[in-house]
């Protein structure tokens, strides 16, 4: 049957969550201290073991034989010393049972307070262990209180810390909340293990795509490369390391089942997914998608990448305040600066300008040329060959066409027939649609005045009538 001490050290190795070896442990190492404080010499090394299946505690001190012990905690004589070690010698150091019948209340609270702080030390180390074999992967927790620079995440057996710093701008958190975090880092302090998590963190993003695709997780599909602005765009570069296999359409799921778990997980966050390419070209190419792009130039040294695109596409390209160029940029590992066709010429016909001008003092004043000329020098002069040749006058061709002479002599026997073949040869000329019609209302207009005109005459001679009635019948 157990004792009540050994139930207690079970008890409480279920509370803790430790092991019970490391809860007796650390009794043995209270029981040690309390010990030493009232029953044995300061300096002198003694040991206590507990039985785990009886709970028995023994004491054991070391003691040196002599032949006459002078002090009965560190010495003992060479005949006690037979008892536990019949070959035992003077000047040897041996092992003796030394269990004290009881402690005092002093030794007591002593023990209490070091089995507390022993597990305290064990507890943290216990945590320590299991969270730093978990560092870089992505954990579920509970918002536990919200402060204003940082929010403490519960994750079971200890409380993680999500700074501001990693936390997305745009998302907004309550207590209570669940959310997954990506582990970013564990460290031991005098209080216990710190555990610091993100949410903005661009690996976040890769442990995301490993718990969603599993052609990612088994290694068929890579992740080559990640760039992320968290809240509010990603771009993920990926690989196939088996032939067959699209690794988009993997990442992206049937209907986009699998991408949209992710999106919503990041609370919306838009995520470009591209086919990762081996050659630098294609792949600022496709990191710069959805513009089209017209040419890319690289530049070894400095790994700057000049990029053409056109000029309805510029805005595009850049993206919203340089957003797209920013994360193709982080993407491709290379500088990128975008220029619009428009642009790319006037600057090339700027640069060949002066390049043609010293070509040419160059053979008027018959000097050779360079053995290495410029490809743009090239085509501007042939550019401007052809410009010449076109501006060239053309010979005019021979058009003129002289018929070959034909006599015509019409016989005409009567005058009847001359004066018809006159009217035949007299057309009148076309009229133009609505020339009748004018003519039509000009007569109209014309007949209208006319008898209004009569109208008038008529009237004016009745009133001159009337004049010389009157002036005929007037009496003076």
């Amino acid at each position: 049957m157990k004792s009540d001490f050994l139930l207690a050290i079970t008890q409480l190795s279920a509370e803790k969550n430790l092991p019970r070896e490391v809860v007796i442990g650390a009794v043995e190492a209270a029981l040690v201290s309390a010990y030493r404080k009232d029953n044995f010499a300061a300096n002198q090394n003694i040991s206590v073991k507990i039985d785990p299946t009886t709970g028995k505690v023994q004491v054991w001190a070391e003691k040196t034989v002599v032949e006459l012990p002078s002090d009965r905690r560190r010495e003992i004589s060479l005949d006690e010393a037979s008892r536990v070690k019949p070959d035992a010698q003077i000047g040897d150091t041996i092992e003796v049972e030394a269990t004290p019948r009881n402690a005092g209340r002093i030794a007591a609270q002593t023990a209490k307070q070091v089995i507390l702080q022993r597990l305290h030390e064990a507890e943290h180390s216990a945590i320590f262990e299991e969270y730093i074999d978990k560092e870089g992967d992505i954990v579920t927790g509970l918002v536990r209180r919200i402060e204003p620079k940082q929010i403490f995440i519960d994750l079971g057996r200890t409380e993680a810390i999500l700074p501001a710093v990693e936390q997305v701008p745009n998302e907004g958190y309550r207590v209570g909340q669940r959310l997954k975090v990506y582990l970013l880092e564990v460290a031991r302090t005098n209080k216990g293990p710190r555990v610091v998590v993100s949410r903005s963190h661009p690996n976040m993003l890769r442990r995301l795509f490993e718990l969603e695709v599993p052609e990612v997780f088994n290694g068929t599909v890579e992740l080559k490369s990640v760039a992320r602005e968290a809240g509010y765009r990603s771009k993920v570069a990926v690989a196939a390391h088996q032939d067959g296999v699209d690794p988009v359409g993997c990442c992206v799921g049937l209907r986009g089942i699998r991408i949209q778990n992710i999106v919503s997980e990041l609370s919306g966050e838009k995520i470009d997914v591209i086919m990762w390419n081996p050659d630098v070209s294609g792949f600022i190419t496709k990191a710069l998608s959805p513009a089209q792009v017209l040419s890319v130039e690289l530049d070894d040294k400095e790994a700057a990448a000049t990029v053409v695109v056109p000029d309805k596409q510029l805005s595009l390209a850049i993206g919203k305040e340089g957003q797209n160029v920013r994360l193709a940029a982080k993407l491709t590992g290379w500088r990128i600066d975008i220029k619009s066709a428009s642009e790319a010429e006037a600057e090339r016909v700027a640069e060949a300008k002066p390049l043609t001008t010293e070509m040419e003092e160059a053979a008027i004043a018959g000097e050779e040329l360079p053995a290495e000329v410029p490809t743009v020098v090239e085509s501007a002069l042939v550019s401007e060959e052809a410009a010449e040749e076109a501006a060239e006058p053309v010979p005019a061709l021979d058009t003129t066409f002289t018929p070959p002479p034909v006599s015509f002599e019409p016989q005409v026997t009567t005058e009847k027939a001359q004066i018809r073949f006159a009217e035949d040869i007299a057309v009148p000329p076309p009229i133009k649609p609505g020339a009748k019609s004018r003519k039509r209302k000009k007569k109209s207009v014309q007949a209208k005045g006319s008898a209004e005109d009569g109208i008038r005459i008529k009237k004016l001679r009745r009133v001159s009538e009337t004049l010389e009635t009157d002036e005929e019948g007037e009496e003076y």
